[in-house]
């Protein structure tokens, strides 16, 4: 682990020092919108957005290749599929409740599906490991800034909309009755939650972004007494989890996304256990 502090501050490592940068920059907004998506109990909304976005990347590769439309970027396909995505499963599981598994479901299954066809249709190699399972390690500056801006984007809304979003997490038709548009904030927060998606998937992937949106804000439910505490111990478990994970990844040779996913889903059964012993 020592060796990790040394190579961050060799100047031939950049790489590394864009690692950890961005292992702060993406708890703020994996701690806030995980706090929300965990309170709301949509994990598995969360899980839909997260594979879906998979068929707006192999629609941008196949465009760029086949079309020549260069512009047309997958980080771009991803946020459209994203946006869409979120939008869709959000009206369904507020207006057609009893089909919203099957439908969810459906979504989840085809952006994945639709990925894969649309990459095997187009000439080239494409590191699709990096989609699916991240490396912390290969982002870049331009990954550093679309991040921060993400954090500036959802610190600003959460700010501006809190009470609102605390009411539709815990008490939804009470926050309709006092003529606050629930499905407008509802909608938005799933936006959100696609954006954060989309934007933090090279750091664990496609696979396992679910993950650290959610067990930070589950370890955090077990000390924290108000929501706002929550955000806070959140984003302070991710960023722990990242780093430590990084580290460990660094030293190890390991797979940094996975290691960090494995990491903190050991503590989270560790410290359920420790809970539950002590409430008892």
């Amino acid at each position: 682990m020592i060796d990790i502090f040394h190579a961050v501050f060799d100047p031939d490592n950049l790489f590394l020092k864009y690692a950890f940068i961005m292992g702060a920059l993406a708890s703020v907004a994996f701690g806030i919108i995980g706090t929300f998506v965990t309170t709301k109990r949509i994990g598995y909304l969360a899980g839909a957005i997260s594979h879906s976005i998979f068929g707006g990347i192999g629609l941008a590769l196949f465009l760029q290749v086949n079309a020549g439309i260069t512009w047309f970027d997958p980080i771009l396909g991803a946020v459209l599929a994203a946006i869409i995505s979120a939008v869709t499963i959000g009206l369904v599981s507020l207006y057609a409740k009893e089909r919203e598994d099957t439908i969810i479901g459906t979504i989840w299954a085809v952006g994945m599906a639709s990925g894969i066809l649309l990459i095997d249709k187009t000439p080239g190699y494409f590191n699709l490991a990096s989609y699916l399972f991240g490396d912390i390690l290969l982002i870049s500056g331009k990954d550093l800034l679309y991040v921060a801006c993400l954090d500036t984007l959802v610190l600003g809304i959460c700010l501006l909309f809190f009470n609102r979003f605390f009411g539709i997490c815990f008490d939804s038709e009470f926050t309709s009755l006092r003529g606050i548009n629930t499905t407008f904030f509802y909608l938005l927060l799933l936006i959100l939650t696609a954006l954060t998606v989309v934007f933090l998937v090279r750091i664990v992937g496609i696979v396992l972004v679910i993950a650290l949106l959610t067990i930070p804000p589950a370890i955090a439910s077990f000390y924290a007494k108000r929501l706002w505490q929550m955000m806070l111990y959140s984003i302070l478990l991710c960023g722990f989890f990242t780093w430590a994970g990084l580290g460990i990844s660094y030293s190890w040779s390991l797979s940094s996304g996975p290691t960090i996913i494995v990491l903190s889903g050991g503590a989270y059964i560790i410290l359920l256990i420790i809970h539950k012993v002590l409430r008892t």
